[in-house]
């Protein structure tokens, strides 16, 4: 089984994660607006306004468990952020090198 968080993150550690999961969080946020400018220009029947109030609903309960820091969970929820391409391995310099090999591994399954 994976060992996940043996050790604690330092301070500094803990802001470069911090600082992670900002960047990822202000671009996905950013990709949804435009996403929404895009569908909100093109509502033409009320069903269109249903299916965009209902994507929003769906983004904000996912988007906001997704960015809820949680040090105990950090390496999965940062694979995810690699996988879905919100996040880079390189924004994580400065993680203990055995917990990027951790996320590098799993954003690769």
């Amino acid at each position: 089984m994976l060992q996940v968080n043996k050790t604690k993150c330092s301070p500094t550690e803990e802001n470069i994660a911090k600082q992670a999961l900002q960047t990822a969080y202000k671009r996905e946020t950013a990709a949804l607006i435009d996403t929404i400018r895009e569908r909100a220009g093109s509502i033409t029947e009320l069903e269109d306004l249903w299916y965009l109030h209902d994507l929003l609903s769906t983004k904000r309960h996912e988007i906001d468990g997704k960015y809820a820091y949680n040090s105990s969970t950090i390496v999965f929820d940062f694979a995810r952020l690699v996988t879905e391409g919100w996040l880079h391995l390189d924004e994580l310099k400065g993680l203990k090198p055995e917990m990027l090999s951790k996320i590098s591994a799993l954003a690769r399954m």
